[in-house]
């Protein structure tokens, strides 16, 4: 997906323009509306500068949570306004409406280098819907497209995938470029050995990129509640463990298959395991084969972290996607938490460490070094649809380069 980009448009084509700009500001509130984690706004901030030192007339859009279609107050893009004016240093105006006479009234008034930001774009069942109506309407205000919205860029939405029919050129932000770079030439074009770290509690979610992975890889490292699923496919007890019964027959034929691909898969050796779904419950370690009836595993063990810790040093590529077991349970965030060391040490020494959204991003936050990391994607399901070779449709919508 060679795409055209925000840094291909000339200073001509840009000045005076009217640039819509997807962004995704679907950031965290507490209750009074103040933004308790501004990184998607800040990540946006790159293609925004550009385009107003270029002297386009930057028309902002995003979603923010799920409004069903309808007017939600406590959705609406105000504070992201008033974020964006400060990190920005210069006023942003906020739009009463993402559509219509309220933005075009807006659009007369601004200069160049002026940035206006429309509202919550799913205040309106049309844009989910991607109803051809609508993606005129948004881009009736506009002259040019660019989409830097990689968190969305896995739905055909309005405002995604619609809006591309009606403005041209229509074009890849900076940080999509970014999110394209490390993602797909992590897997088209690996620096070798290259390592895949998957977590989290289920391997129905993740079974198309395991076995995307399985063709790519060299190593596979598997965590979290999946693991379960194939001990319990292996023949042993995992007590109280979450196991996807109908997955058993899939586990097998995953480690038969890597197998005859000649992939190194790691499976934990030893787990933390507990007698009940709690922070506070009592907790031991056991071998996979000691697993004790009425116990649940919600971590992998401290051999385990050892092994896979051996099994990374001399990867020269590393892309983890999913914690090792329930890392908001600090009693059971050991194994995640020492995962998210090793990669910030294995970086500096010239190992590419990709971050593939989602909890695992939690993660490295919360130990405190997201900005060690190579690349932290920014969209958990894009990333994963990205990395499972399937085409994402706000992206593919995007003028070829």
């Amino acid at each position: 997906m060679a795409k055209k980009t925000v840094a291909n448009l000339t200073d001509a084509e840009v000045a005076g323009k009217r640039v819509l700009v997807r962004a995704d500001f679907n950031v965290p509130q507490d209750d009074q509306g103040t933004i308790t984690d501004d990184t998607r706004i800040r990540a946006a901030l790159p293609t925004i500068q550009m385009l107003m030192d270029k002297g386009a007339k930057v028309l902002l859009s995003s979603h923010m949570g799920r409004p069903k279609g309808k007017v939600n107050e406590t959705m609406r893009l105000t504070p992201v306004a008033t974020r964006l004016s400060e990190l920005l240093g210069k006023p942003v105006t906020m739009c009463s409406d993402c559509i219509g006479d309220a933005v075009a009234n807006v659009v007369a008034g601004m200069g160049n280098g002026d940035v206006a930001l429309l509202e919550n774009v799913r205040f309106y069942a049309e844009e989910e819907a991607n109803d051809p109506a609508f993606a005129e309407k948004l881009a009736a205000n506009a002259d040019l497209y660019v989409n830097d919205a990689f968190g969305t860029a896995h739905r055909a939405h309005a405002s995604t995938e619609g809006v591309t029919k009606y403005l041209s050129p229509s074009v890849a932000g900076l940080l999509i470029e970014k999110e394209l770079d490390y993602l797909q030439n992590a897997i088209d074009n690996p620096q070798r050995p290259l390592a895949a770290i998957i977590g989290g509690s289920k391997v129905s979610s993740k079974i198309g990129v395991i076995e995307t992975l399985l063709e790519k890889c060299d190593k596979l490292l598997i965590g979290g509640g999946m693991v379960f699923t194939f001990y319990k496919a292996r023949g042993l007890n995992v007590g109280k463990s979450l196991v996807e019964e109908d997955k058993l027959e899939l586990a097998k034929s995953l480690e038969a298959a890597a197998k005859e691909k000649g992939v190194e898969l790691l499976l934990p050796t030893d787990v933390i395991v507990a007698d009940n779904f709690a922070p506070d419950a009592n907790a031991q370690t056991v071998s996979v084969e000691n697993i004790p009836d009425g116990w649940m595993g919600l971590d992998i063990g401290p051999d385990s972290v050892k092994t896979f810790q051996a099994a990374l040093a001399d990867c020269k590529c590393v892309i983890w996607n999913g914690p090792m077991g329930v890392f908001e349970f600090d009693k059971f965030a050991a194994g995640t938490e020492a995962i998210a060391h090793t990669l910030a040490e294995l970086t500096p020494k010239g190992t590419v460490t990709i971050i593939g959204g989602g909890d695992s991003v939690a993660a490295v936050e919360k130990v405190g070094v997201a900005e060690t990391m190579s690349h932290i994607s920014t969209g958990g399901g894009a990333s994963l649809e990205l990395l499972e070779g399937k085409v994402l449709p706000g992206i593919a919508a995007l003028d070829e380069a």
